[in-house]
């Protein structure tokens, strides 16, 4: 059975996204093994440059990853999916990987080292959503694709 494991940077503030966080994290156990890590975001300081702060924060990252993991980014610049080709994709991939890491960058993205190193890169939409949000949609687009996999009902 494959593992997802979900590095975010920074702790999810707004109550109700955690709740729906929890809330798909749960229901996705039923599929899948589960790991779920928040790093610590940087601190915008003045003097210190964009990249800085991102590769203060790759480090954070880079130290929630083993060898093994496959990495994915979360990146406006990603490929799109629908749902279905999501799930014949995920299905693919689970066939292959055995630890999928899926990593979704603070509200300035993720260093370009990150990026350069992941096999791949999706995006949600071309619309911008918070970093926060982001983490509820991708575990909410995985437990769907999880639903159409098993030919259940929850994807119409």
């Amino acid at each position: 059975m494959a593992c997802f494991k979900f590095i975010v940077v920074g702790p999810t503030q707004a109550p109700f996204l955690k709740e729906g966080e929890q809330l798909y994290l749960d229901r996705l156990k039923h599929y899948t093994r589960l790991e779920w890590f928040e790093v610590k975001e940087s601190k915008i300081k003045k003097g210190v440059s964009d990249l800085k702060i991102l590769d203060v924060e790759a480090k954070a990252i880079c130290s929630r990853l083993t060898p093994s993991d496959y990495l994915v980014t979360l990146d406006p610049g990603g490929t799109q999916f629908s749902s279905k080709a999501f799930a014949s994709h995920i299905q693919k991939l689970i066939m292959k990987q055995s630890n999928i890491a899926l990593l979704i960058g603070s509200p300035m993205g993720l260093a370009p080292s990150l990026l350069a190193e992941s096999m791949e890169s999706w995006s949600l939409s071309k619309m911008t959503f918070t970093h926060e949000m982001t983490r509820l949609i991708i575990l909410e687009q995985i437990y769907r694709v999880f639903t159409i996999i098993n030919g259940e009902k929850y994807h119409k």
